[in-house]
């Protein structure tokens, strides 16, 4: 009974939940020391609107691969390519795509936050769906369908529909005169919070640094 009483007790007060929730919230980056060590928000955290893919996101949710994954029948749109091109680069800006505001432009506008791996061709290994959902390789198309869902908070797109086939024609138009840089550059909108941009104190200890694309050297 005492026990009970004080269990409630500290559900009550708030203390419990606190407790576990801190231990949550600061487990992936636990021993960062950037990690904050009062109420401050993670730097990688919420605001940043390409925290999903980021190693020192708060929560990395596994995906269900259920409507990401090419189904057994099938058939894509077909279209000439250079109109689907063009329609593909108007839905690349297209923030009606997502239900919280983004669109594939929020975090490649000017090919930011591609990695290295986006110049090879598809199928090829991807570090977000291997994460997230265990996916070790992936065509474009369904690159297209993950993306719609995290970190666009969207269902996938019917699998012959034009959308599909215009993002996927225009992502594979960039993929030709891809690069592959220095993702901490000016231009890509996850670096004014991530913990080993430029002027961070904190980058050169964070343990985070290892798997983060900005730990590469600076050109």
């Amino acid at each position: 009974m005492k026990r009970t009483r004080m269990m409630h007790t500290l559900i009550a007060s708030g203390v419990l939940s606190l407790s576990v929730g801190g231990m949550a919230l600061a487990a992936p980056c636990r021993a960062n020391p950037c990690a904050p060590r009062s109420s401050r928000m993670n730097p990688c955290a919420a605001k940043n609107p390409c925290a999903a893919a980021n190693p020192c996101a708060a929560a990395m949710v596994k995906m269900d691969v259920k409507g990401v994954m090419r189904p057994a029948d099938y058939r894509p749109y077909k279209g000439k390519q250079k109109e689907l091109v063009a329609y593909g680069k108007q839905l690349f800006s297209d923030t009606r795509l997502s239900s919280n505001g983004m669109s594939c432009n929020t975090c490649h506008q000017d090919n930011a936050a591609f990695q290295a791996t986006f110049a090879q061709p598809y199928p090829h290994y991807v570090q977000m769906t291997d994460e997230r959902a265990g996916v070790k390789a992936v065509h474009l198309d369904e690159m297209v369908q993950f993306c719609m869902v995290v970190p666009m908070a969207a269902k996938p797109l019917p699998w012959n529909s034009k959308k599909l086939a215009a993002l996927t024609a225009y992502t594979g138009s960039l993929q030709k005169g891809f690069r592959a840089g220095n993702p901490c550059a000016a231009k890509n909108p996850c670096a004014a919070r991530n913990p080993c941009a430029a002027k961070s104190p904190c980058a050169a200890a964070n343990p985070c640094a290892a798997k983060n694309p900005c730990a590469a050297t600076r050109h």
